[in-house]
C-alpha cells in the first residue's frame, strides 16, 4: 500500500508490485518509473550511492592510467587535502556574510606566511657587465667576478646553469642556421620544416672544463667549436637573470689568459681555491 502525506512525502511504497498491467498485458517497471505517473517527486538523494560509486569508478581508473613518478607520487601519500585546510574554510565561511572580514583575514593570512609565499631577491640591482677579450671560440677562458665570494648553493645554481648551457649546445639546440619558428611571421600559423631542419650545418658545442673558484672570480675553459653566436646570447642571457635574481655578478669576460686578481698557483681551499665538475 502507497501512503502519501500531505506535502508530498512518501511513507512506503515497498508493498509496490514490481509488475502491473497494461490493458490486460504486464509490464515491467521500476517503482520509481509509476510513483513519477502518480504525481510524485523522488528525492534527488535516491540516486546519490550510485553517483558516489560513479566518481569511485572514475578514480579508480584514472588510478590505473596513472604511470611513472605521478603514480609513486599517490602511492607514497604524500599528496595532501588541501580543502580540509581549517583556516581556508573559516576564511570561504565569512566571505558571502561578512566580506570585509574575510578579505581582512585573508591579508592577516598573507602577512603570516610572507616569507613562504614571496621570495625576495638576492642579486643585484646593477646591470651584468660584458666585454670581450680576444675571445676564440676554440679555445678561451670565461671569467665571472662575483659581487661577494660565493655560498654554496650559489655555487650549485652557478653549475647547473653552466652544466644545462653545455648539455643544450653539445645537442645542437642553439643553431642560428635553423631558427625556423623565430624567423617566422607571428600573423601565419607556424610550421616548420623538417628537411630543412635536418640539412643545416650542425652547430656542435665541442668540450668544457671545470667551474674554478678563488673567493669571488670564477673562470671555465670552453672549445665551443663552431662560431656560434647564438650559444653565446643563451649563456648570457641565463647569467643575466641569475646575476639580477640570485647572484650578484659584477662582470664577464670572454677571452683573455689573464683576469685582474686571479693568482694560477692558488690550489689551496682554505683560500679560497675550488674546483667543481661541470
Amino acid at each position: 500500500m502507497l501512503t502519501i502525506c500531505h506535502g508530498g512525502c512518501i511513507g512506503n511504497f515497498s508493498v509496490l508490485p514490481k509488475t502491473a498491467y497494461s490493458n490486460g498485458r504486464p509490464f515491467s517497471k521500476p517503482a520509481s518509473f509509476m510513483l513519477k505517473h502518480l504525481g510524485v517527486r523522488l528525492p534527488r538523494v535516491q540516486n546519490l550511492n550510485k553517483e558516489i560509486e560513479a566518481v569511485d569508478d572514475e578514480e579508480l581508473e584514472f588510478d590505473d592510467e596513472l604511470d611513472g613518478p605521478y603514480k609513486r607520487f599517490r602511492e607514497s601519500g604524500e599528496e595532501k587535502d588541501y580543502d580540509k585546510d581549517p583556516e581556508v574554510a573559516d576564511i570561504l565561511g565569512s566571505c558571502l556574510d561578512d566580506p570585509d572580514k574575510a578579505r581582512s583575514k585573508m591579508e592577516e593570512r598573507l602577512r603570516k606566511k610572507r616569507n613562504r609565499i614571496l621570495q625576495t631577491k638576492t642579486g643585484s640591482g646593477l646591470p651584468m657587465k660584458v666585454t670581450f677579450n680576444k675571445f676564440d671560440y676554440s679555445n678561451s677562458f670565461i671569467w665571472f667576478e662575483f659581487y661577494n665570494p660565493l655560498l654554496q648553493k650559489d655555487v650549485s645554481l652557478i653549475c647547473d646553469m653552466i652544466r644545462s648551457w653545455h648539455i643544450i649546445g653539445r645537442l645542437g639546440g642553439c643553431n642560428s642556421l635553423n631558427m625556423q619558428l623565430s624567423q617566422s611571421s607571428l600573423d601565419k600559423r607556424p610550421s616548420y620544416d623538417a628537411i630543412q631542419g635536418a640539412n643545416v650545418e650542425p652547430a656542435t658545442f665541442y668540450n668544457i672544463g671545470d667551474l674554478e673558484i678563488q673567493d669571488n672570480l670564477a673562470r671555465i675553459w670552453v672549445d665551443i667549436g663552431t662560431s656560434e653566436p647564438l650559444l653565446l646570447d643563451v649563456l648570457l642571457n641565463g647569467l643575466t637573470q641569475i646575476s639580477s635574481d640570485f647572484v650578484g655578478i659584477k662582470q664577464v669576460v670572454l677571452g683573455g689568459s689573464e683576469f685582474e686578481n686571479w693568482k694560477e698557483g692558488l690550489t689551496a681551499e682554505d683560500e679560497g681555491f675550488s674546483v667543481h665538475k661541470i
